[in-house]
């Protein structure tokens, strides 16, 4: 159908670091996303030496990095007072991107306000602006994953900054689960600036305002709110994404990066990931 890559976001394997590699190889993966925020993988802890050894055993697995991911939680970028520290650090995550042969870090970036004039959009914008110009004077991508707005208040915020060094992470099952949003017309909202995806699914219990669900991951829970009244994480192909409809989209617009396996929950990772790769094989 197309040359989509299949990647992995190996650390949902729970395996020390040259086994997932491994494990991600022998199920067939093309590439691999790994978590650079905190431990061995996050930039102020990772040595020349850890780079060096990491790459080689990446290369020695026959994989590449499709991404890094630089999600630093909280409200992401919402919040002024954490900016600074936040920025410096996303920085430090595309420089250790790149050193890694991959030039795209996603993250979150908090929910956009739907008021363009109030303080909050206006200091998610300077944030945003400052680390577009930096990932693009960079030859990189930020990628923002897509959830907690719909496809089209995303594209007008994109559209308002600086530079385009700030560009998209596609998950369909987030905007199934929490917005509601058609992930084959954001495929087409969007198009300009999808450059990762990820390969997950997933069904909308009960609609909610999504700033009440990316703030109880922001704050730890909030009260008795239980996130699974509200939507479900499913394995591929047994949730609401329509995966032949949005890879055809994705096709039409000319993407042929990476359809990245998210598997967030689940008691047998492996046999998940494992499924998910060979669904998509067929499905591409």
């Amino acid at each position: 159908m197309s040359n989509f890559k299949i990647g992995i976001i190996a650390d949902g394997l729970r395996l020390p670091f040259r086994e997932s590699m491994e494990k991600c190889a022998q199920m067939g993966a093309d590439g691999v996303q790994l978590y650079a925020v905190s431990g061995d993988m996050a930039p102020e802890n990772m040595t020349r030496s850890d780079l060096v050894e990491k790459r080689s055993i990446i290369r020695d697995c026959g994989l590449e990095v499709s991404a890094l991911c630089g999600d630093l939680g909280g409200h992401g970028f919402a919040v002024l007072e954490e900016n600074a520290w936040k920025i410096e650090k996303s920085k430090r995550i595309i420089d250790l991107a790149l050193e890694f042969g991959c030039n795209i870090v996603t993250t979150h970036i908090g929910v956009i306000p739907a008021d363009k004039a109030g303080a909050r959009y206006g200091i998610m914008q300077e944030a945003c602006n400052e680390l577009a110009e930096y990932a693009h004077k960079c030859g990189a991508y930020l990628a923002i994953e897509t959830g907690p707005e719909p496809a089209t208040h995303l594209k007008e915020f994109l559209d308002s900054l600086s530079s385009k060094g700030l560009a998209v992470n596609m998950d369909p099952a987030n905007l199934v689960m929490v917005t509601g949003d058609d992930p084959v017309q954001a495929v087409y909202t969007l198009k300009e600036y999808i450059v990762h995806t990820h390969a997950k699914d997933g069904i909308m219990l009960q609609k909610t305002d999504p700033q009440v669900i990316y703030d109880f991951f922001a704050e730890g829970g909030i009260g008795d709110l239980r996130l699974e009244d509200y939507f479900k994480e499913m394995p591929l192909g047994q949730g609401n994404v329509d995966f032949g409809r949005y890879l055809a989209a994705l096709k039409d617009i000319g993407y042929s990066g990476y359809l990245t396996i998210e598997r967030e929950l689940g008691s047998d990772p492996e046999a998940d990931i494992r499924a998910a790769v060979d669904f998509l094989r067929k499905m591409i």
